[in-house]
């Protein structure tokens, strides 16, 4: 039997302890903000916090976060009270298919965990490895910078004297 922490609630499971997070979250917990996508941890769509800092759940097997902390996409707000990045990202209207975007929501939120000021280069780079096949990156950029409390910086004022 392992335990997790998963958005600040306790859950055991009798899973394999190979099983990657991301069934367990969907199939199990019932969580279904993080996605499939890749499966290979390179399109980001199943993103979550593990200690505060993203990974990708395709690729975590539950033996490797017993009794830790992660957090989902549900963990970070509700549709009556969205956290900063989601309301960030409903502000700037930055989905369209929606598939990408609680992965890039949990990005933004780790990247501002670990550096509440982030620039421009550092929103981008945090956003990197997330794939948006609909063409939204303008405004899911502009949400992440909403959120970093920098909505009109962009990297070209950033080069600015």
């Amino acid at each position: 039997m392992l335990r997790i922490n998963v958005n600040g609630r306790w859950h055991e499971t009798d899973a394999d302890p190979a099983t990657p997070l991301l069934y367990l979250l969907r199939g199990e917990l019932g969580l279904n903000g993080a996605k499939y996508g890749c499966g290979l941890g390179q399109c980001g769509s199943c993103a979550v916090l593990y200690e505060n800092k993203r990974a990708f759940s395709c690729l975590l097997p539950i033996a490797a976060i017993e009794g830790r902390e992660i957090v989902t996409l549900e963990g970070l707000g509700t549709v009556d009270a969205p956290g900063r990045v989601q309301a960030a990202f409903l502000n700037e209207q930055a989905a369209q298919c929606g598939y990408c975007i609680p992965g890039m929501i949990v990005a933004v939120e780790g990247l501002l965990r670990a550096d509440p000021d982030p620039d421009e280069a550092a929103i981008r780079r945090a956003l990197e490895p997330h794939l948006c096949r609909c063409g939204t990156h303008e405004r899911i950029l502009r949400a992440a910078r909403r959120a970093a409390g920098r909505p009109e910086q962009t990297l070209a004022q950033q080069d600015t004297p």
